[in-house]
């Protein structure tokens, strides 16, 4: 079985995936707050962690890694989007998680294997609460139940912050009840026109930070192997989930290793509402293959920035018009994907995706120059296999180039054939002028013709 090396956030340092149960590994990485729909850089998490769900189920089988993460349905800018349409919050909610799961399934983004709500997770959250009050980690105000951060001797390991440096989260309501400056919510009592749930406060809702301890714990255990989140996560979010979860249970340890992905950046400047600068999945793929965006976010590694252009993205089509002719060239629908031990060897790396994408331009190298019948079998099925890791090279390569120069194909595989076929016969029969006119429709589809001793083939040209 291949070792997993994953840099710890809070070790600073790579160490070794070691399960606490090889049959159940587990993973949670922290998920969208559905009141609209997502952006690009939301992707970013969706596809590295995706990644790595690809490479613990080659590794350990895919009935035995179990992948949860969060849909937060309750939030105050999901309150003022119910509000404004008057509506339910649910209306909304399932609205832009149906958008949201179609956007991740475009990148090529597998199902998780568990997709817990807040909203049925209230009880849970109530119970965690209540056992931190208990314990003197939390206490109530005016406006709801903090959790007092000095009551937690280590807090403030994955941030690396003293707690005279910290400031409560973007969040938390500044409440001059609080006890200290850095205590956050964990419950807020119920506000005018907004939905609302009994609890031993009152009628309120659960904080941000609280909703993922709680429902890690039900969903996963209390310890986790890792848990994943993008990299702006780590304060106050993630430090908060930490604090919750291991003073609830005596110092139990939320996660084993700690993942963060690199924020993206737009023009060197970090993607924002603000800037105008927000670019969404949908939007995207009106002008690039969805599978050329999903290239581009694993073009570097994932800990480190990407500045997402254009440019980037026209590379990366190169990337994959390469590999798809050259699996154009040998390409056998009967052939089974074999997973390359290259690619996984770099994956179990820390996720080193551009290692990855340069042994994929090996084995690209490899089915150029196949000759034999058994050559090109393994260069396709190793070439299907790392596609399958990667999440790409998923299309027949007919199709990608009928994608790639704006043709459906509605049967239009079928009547090119049917033109090859024909052109070969008028061409025995010395037909010319018919020749001449296959010649040109083929050509207005984008088509290339091979004659060889083995008989025509064709391609689209892009």
């Amino acid at each position: 079985m291949s070792k997993i090396q994953l840099f710890n956030t809070i070790a600073k340092q790579k160490q070794q995936l070691i399960p606490i149960n090889d049959k159940k590994v587990t993973l949670y990485v922290c998920g969208p707050t559905v009141y609209n729909r997502a952006h690009i850089g939301n992707a970013r998490p969706e596809v590295v962690f995706d990644t790595l769900f690809r490479l613990l189920r080659s590794v350990y089988g895919d009935d035995h890694v179990i992948f949860a993460r969060n849909i937060t349905d309750i939030d105050d800018k999901i309150n003022a989007a119910a509000l404004e349409a008057g509506v339910d919050i649910s209306v909304i909610t399932e609205k832009y998680t149906n958008i949201y799961r179609a956007d991740m399934a475009l990148l090529g983004v597998l199902p998780k294997t568990l997709e817990p709500k807040v909203t049925e997770h209230v009880d849970e959250i109530i119970a965690l609460i209540i056992k931190l009050e208990k314990d003197n980690h939390a206490y109530e105000t005016a406006d709801g139940v903090y959790f007092h951060v000095p009551s937690m001797a280590n807090y403030g390991r994955l941030s690396r912050r003293k707690l005279e440096d910290m400031q409560a989260g973007a969040r938390v309501e500044i409440d001059e009840n609080k006890r200290n400056s850095a205590d956050f919510a964990l419950w807020k009592k119920a506000k005018p026109n907004e939905p609302s749930w009994d609890s031993p406060w009152g009628k309120g809702r659960p904080g941000w930070h609280i909703e993922c301890s709680a429902m890690i714990e039900k969903s996963l255990g209390l310890t986790i192997d890792i848990h994943g989140g993008g990299h702006d996560l780590i304060f106050p979010h993630h430090e908060n989930e930490i604090a919750q979860s291991e003073c609830a249970h005596n110092g139990v340890p939320l996660a084993n290793i700690w993942m963060h992905n690199g924020m993206l950046n737009f023009g060197n400047d970090k993607m924002s509402k603000s800037l105008g600068n927000v670019l969404g999945i949908d939007g995207l793929a009106e002008k690039w293959p969805a599978e050329a965006l999903r290239l581009s976010l694993l073009s570097a590694h994932y800990r480190a920035p990407l500045d997402w252009t254009d440019d980037l993205i026209s590379q990366n089509v190169k990337t994959l018009d390469r590999a798809y002719r050259a699996m154009d060239e040998i390409w056998d629908n009967t052939i089974e994907p074999i997973l390359p031990n290259s690619i996984i060897e770099v994956l179990c790396d820390d996720l080193n995706t551009p290692q990855a994408l340069a042994e994929l331009s090996t084995l690209v190298r490899n089915a150029n120059k196949a000759k034999t019948s058994d050559q090109k079998a393994i260069a396709l099925a190793e070439l299907l296999g790392a596609g399958q890791l990667l999440g790409i090279l998923q299309l027949e390569p007919k199709q990608w180039f009928a994608n790639q120069i704006g043709q459906k194909d509605d049967g239009l595989t079928a009547h090119i054939d049917a033109l090859v076929k024909e052109r070969v016969e008028v061409r025995a029969a010395k037909n010319w002028a018919r020749a001449d006119e296959i010649r040109d429709e083929l050509a207005a589809l984008c088509v290339d013709v091979k004659d060889g001793p083995e008989g025509s083939t064709w391609r689209f040209v892009v």
